[in-house]
């Protein structure tokens, strides 16, 4: 899962954010030094990692792309389900998303001294070009995905991977409807939080 859908499975605080997000920004981070409520966060993160990367449904959707693109197919579906977890936010949260959104950019901000730099960085880009209002389309998800095309730092075809995604844009959205009450009713029995 990507930025928005880790966000969305943490904790209402900034200790939970920052944890959740963490698994993507830990690198060179001394853990040990950390409170336990954000190591909490990181061990939800790296269980949704888990489980979304085991799950069968995800495994077949891997299918779907293309046999050159496939190897990068996880990161495109992490893009993906964001973007279907916003399309599709009020089925699974009682809170309109613009609110949502509004209120998490003030939360990430004023957590921000809590993040490593690298992740500080990141989720200031996040806030000043919002990237979760632009992920509510596919052709700005595209655009997305084609700037972590450029970010891999070895030759590659994970570019145009769009042409992969259209054809298959329902099916995926589907498996996307099927899997995430799966991952939020996991996270929830796992109550790695909640300890």
């Amino acid at each position: 899962m990507n930025y928005l859908a880790h966000l969305a499975l943490a904790q209402p605080n900034h200790h939970s954010l920052v944890g959740n997000l963490l698994g993507d920004f830990c690198k060179g981070v001394p853990l040990n030094s950390l409170p336990a409520t954000i190591l909490a966060g990181l061990a939800n993160h790296r269980a949704v990692d888990r489980f979304t990367d085991q799950h069968p449904l995800v495994r077949q959707s891997r299918l779907l792309f293309s046999a050159q693109r496939r190897r990068f197919a996880g990161i495109a579906l992490d893009v993906l389900f964001d973007h279907f977890l916003i399309r599709h936010w009020q089925q699974f949260y009682p809170q309109p998303f613009t609110q949502y959104k509004h209120q998490l950019y003030r939360q990430l901000a004023d957590a921000e001294p809590l993040m490593p730099l690298a992740m500080q960085r990141t989720m200031q880009s996040v806030r000043s070009d919002d990237w979760f209002g632009s992920y509510q389309h596919l052709p700005t998800v595209a655009i997305a995905l084609e700037r972590i095309a450029k970010r891999i730092r070895f030759s590659n075809q994970f570019s145009g991977v769009l042409t992969d995604i259209a054809p298959n844009y329902v099916s995926l959205e589907h498996t996307f409807l099927l899997f995430y009450p799966q991952l939020q009713q996991h996270v929830a029995q796992l109550a790695l939080e909640h300890a």
